[in-house]
Formats: structure tokens, sequence, C-alpha cells
């Protein structure tokens, strides 16, 4: 009896460590990517961008959606948003994309965009239709599920957020 005993608690833990691993695999493979100034955020134009940083809201996402495998990585670089995205974009679940200035003058971001098979959700921190001109067409859009912007840095939770009921 006590052998058997032995057996069911080492099988029962086996089925623990099984279920742990079953969670982390099925865990949803997100990252966010963000283009050119946005390393900026709490420095540059707080009365647009507002006041806290990148890497200190990115920790609040991680927290809210821990059932969210959460990555981020920024570059000023045109060519190294294209090369992220073309690393993730077929392994990936979903890419948050804020381009910044990216958003209305790079065809080659959009190309990138569109010969991707992982959904893309275009985010803006600002309402990009309520400032100047040009920041009001964005050559990523078409290729992408959808278009947040104007709620701050809560655009990407926003983004999140529809991941997750999705």
């Amino acid at each position: 009896m006590p052998l058997f005993s032995f057996e069911v608690a080492k099988m029962s833990k086996i089925f623990d460590s099984i279920a742990i691993l079953i969670k982390i695999i099925s865990k949803m493979k997100v990252i966010i990517i963000n283009g050119p100034n946005l390393n900026l955020l709490g420095k540059r134009e707080p009365e647009i961008y507002g006041n806290i940083s990148f890497e200190d809201y990115f920790q609040s996402l991680k927290n809210d959606y821990k059932d969210i495998n959460l990555e981020s990585y920024q570059s000023n670089v045109e060519g190294e948003l294209i090369n992220k995205l073309h690393e993730v974009g077929f392994s990936y679940d979903a890419i948050i994309l804020n381009a910044g200035g990216y958003t209305h003058t790079s065809v080659a971001l959009a190309d990138a965009v569109a010969s991707i098979k992982t959904m893309v959700i275009e985010v803006h921190i600002s309402n990009i239709f309520s400032r100047e001109e040009y920041r009001h067409l964005s050559l990523l859009s078409k290729h992408c599920k959808g278009i947040i912007c104007g709620f701050g840095l809560d655009s990407y939770r926003l983004a999140l957020t529809f991941l997750e009921e999705n």
C-alpha cells in the first residue's frame, strides 16, 4: 500500500508539471514594437505623450496581462524595425505596432507588415487625426487588423484587451 501511495503522489506531481508546461506553452505570444522617438516617452512632449517612460508602463502591462507572453522592442532605425517584423512575423500570435513617424512615410515598413502572417494591430498614443494633416495618413493601416489611437499609453492596453478577449 505505501508503494501505491508513493506512485499516486509521483503521478500527481507529473500531471501538475504537465499542466504548468501546457499553460506556459499555450500562452499567447505578443510583441510590442515601437518606432522612432518612442524611447523618449516620459521625456518628450509630455503634453502629447505623457510623463511615464515606456519601460515603466510596459512593466504594468506585464503585471496586468500575466496570461500573455509579452515582449517589447524599440528602434529608431527603419531597417531594424523591418528586420524585427520579419523575425517575429511568422511565429508570434500578434504584433502591436507603433511605428511613430514611419507610419506616415515608410512604404518599406508597410510592405513588411503586408508580407508577414502574424496579426498586426496599429497603435498610436496620440490621436493622429487631431494633429497635423500629414499624420492623418497611415501607410500601414490597410495591412493591419485595426488601429487604436488617442488613448495615451492605454492604447497599448486596449490592443492587449482585444487580443485577450478574441
